[in-house]
């Protein structure tokens, strides 16, 4: 019987944290797992690192860096699980983090991703002093900017409760291989355009746009090292900054609706004149994205054509996640009857 969850882990240079995230993966209880790693040309000893988990781990070796979204595809494309848990090498899980994320998604066949409890945890896996929230699922704004539910808030018990939210970070996220297949575009399910950051948003605004659901289990529990963190540019690498310009706009172009935009066209409209601004001034070596964003047009239009022609839902449906706030809806009550006794 082929395995129900394949976890897929995209490395690049990742020695320091893989080790200790596979045994995480390794020591989950109560679910079969395949793992597929794929890196992407690492240069610090990630593959000599991986060599150690071969005898239970999948690990193809890409010869040149192929960004996070190409080999992410390339891993779930060699799993057959019926789930596929896309994973960053600097997440660790908690022993039961993959089943509780796997009995909340089997509760309900109109969800196609599952998110847990992810929260902050230091360089090298170090505790904070205070712990806090990395995310809590996904939303967006009407400046069509997109964050991390709760981030940087004090785990104290505002997001135990299961509810449907935008979308996951796909930095642990459990997606039903019928909604990869249902969502994928002609170039897989996460766009290769993207290179790296932000594909997952865009993942979560395509998978709203065909109808299927995203569901958080506070139950799930992981930690997470976070790389790109909101209002620090600065520490960010050049490039990744430069990939999140480039993404913000291939994401809109892809997947706005017309009662979206016209909702919300002044804030997206200021905010696309901030970035352009201090693309300008500030910040000049994100100024390739929009470049590369004109030589991704072509595609990026075609890949528009083919998601607004099997979109299935209305944009007040959609209008209704793009609020100032965070927005999430109630479960089903089945789904968490059991929260008081829980309590």
């Amino acid at each position: 019987m082929p395995a129900p969850v394949c976890v897929s882990i995209v490395t690049y240079n990742s020695r320091a944290v893989i080790g200790r995230c596979l045994q995480s993966v390794l020591e989950q209880r109560g679910v079969s797992l395949e793992v597929v790693v794929v890196d992407n040309a690492s240069t610090d000893g990630t593959r000599e690192a991986l060599a150690a988990f071969r005898p239970w781990v999948r690990v193809i070796a890409n010869p040149r860096n192929e960004g996070f979204a190409a080999a992410q595809n390339q891993a779930i494309a060699l799993g057959w699980g019926r789930w596929v848990l896309t994973l960053n090498p600097d997440v660790l899980l908690k022993p039961d983090f993959v089943a509780q994320l796997l009995e909340a998604g089997e509760s309900d066949n109109r969800v196609g991703a599952v998110c847990g409890k992810l929260l902050a945890i230091g360089p090298g896996f170090v505790p904070l002093p205070q712990p806090c929230l990395d995310s809590a699922g996904m939303y967006f704004t009407p400046a069509l900017r997109h964050f991390d539910r709760g981030w940087h808030q004090p785990d104290d018990g505002r997001f135990d409760r299961m509810e449907y939210v935008f979308g996951a970070s796909a930095a642990a996220a459990l997606y039903r291989r019928a909604m990869i297949e249902d969502i994928s575009l002609d170039d897989g399910f996460l766009d290769p355009d993207f290179f790296t950051y932000r594909e997952d948003a865009d993942v979560a605004w395509r998978a709203q746009l065909l109808g299927w659901r995203c569901l958080y289990q506070p139950a799930a529990v992981a930690h997470h090292v976070r790389t790109m963190v909101p209002g620090r540019r600065a520490s960010v690498p050049a490039v990744l900054n430069m990939h999140s310009v480039k993404n913000r706009f291939l994401m809109r172009i892809k997947n706005i609706t017309g009662g979206v935009y016209r909702r919300c066209w002044l804030p997206a409209t200021v905010r696309d004149l901030a970035v352009l601004g201090g693309c300008l001034v500030f910040e000049q070596s994100s100024l390739p994205a929009f470049w590369r964003l004109a030589a991704a047009l072509p595609r990026t239009f075609r890949k528009r054509r083919q998601i607004m022609s099997r979109r299935r839902v209305s944009d007040e449906d959609l209008a209704r996640w793009f609020q100032r706030g965070p927005v999430a809806e109630p479960a089903p009550h089945l789904l968490y009857a059991n929260e008081a006794d829980a309590r």
